[in-house]
């Protein structure tokens, strides 16, 4: 089984995906690690982000692994954990440049199609557009902007160093939004066939209820 989360920023799509593989006891891959591993290498080898053919062939280049559970996933560029590193705020904007790389999003792709062979939980931003057009399942989580940004101040400021005021926090949401809804190469929308599933307002726990709920019944 293939389930597919996209939606924009602080929608909640980490914390669902996590609690639907447990749940549904399937591999749970986090696509954003996976850009933010090609963002920390980009920095670490000094390569200029400007020249997209070099960072590609990095993206291509390196080896990216996801292991552990869904609560506990360690990401492992070349072998080496860098979970905690991939958290920084200069990670966090590498990441949002190196992303919108066309030959970057190929690589990613083919690497998540053949991690998700025996079924996995997926969330980004193209997952159920490009990435896996035929999931069994595909949820565009969206809610309400200010909520969105306060839910990303509150997680920035639990798993990263971040420094960064709510203010800030929101106006980088807003432009990430833009960029990642504009670019050319898998932008960030709604798939035709998505359920589409508004959290504002609501908790986590009632979200993933209405989320098994359709998976449950098919």
């Amino acid at each position: 089984m293939i389930i597919a989360i996209d939606g924009p920023s602080g929608s909640g799509k980490s914390t669902l995906g996590r609690m639907l593989a447990r749940a549904l006891k399937l591999l749970y891959i986090d696509t954003g690690s996976m850009y933010r591993a090609v963002a920390l290498a980009t920095i670490d080898t000094e390569i200029d982000p400007a020249d997209k053919e070099a960072v590609t062939a990095l993206a291509e280049d390196i080896e990216i692994d996801l292991r552990g559970d869904p609560d506990s996933l360690s990401v492992l560029l070349n072998g080496h954990d860098v979970t905690e590193k991939i958290r920084t705020e200069s990670v966090t904007e590498m990441s949002s440049v190196v992303s919108t790389i066309p030959g970057v999003r190929r690589a990613m792709v083919e690497r998540q199609r053949v991690m998700s062979k025996r079924g996995a939980v997926l969330n980004g931003r193209d997952i159920g557009t490009v990435v896996f057009p035929d999931a069994d399942f595909k949820f565009f989580l969206t809610a309400n902007p200010n909520e969105r940004a306060e839910r990303r101040y509150k997680e920035d400021h639990m798993t990263s160093s971040s420094s960064a005021t709510l203010a800030e926090t929101f106006a980088d949401m807003i432009e990430r939004d833009r960029r990642d809804s504009t670019r050319v190469d898998s932008p960030l929308k709604v798939a035709d066939d998505a359920i589409v599933v508004d959290s504002t307002g609501k908790s986590i726990d009632e979200v993933f209820k209405e989320m098994m709920e359709r998976v449950s019944h098919g």
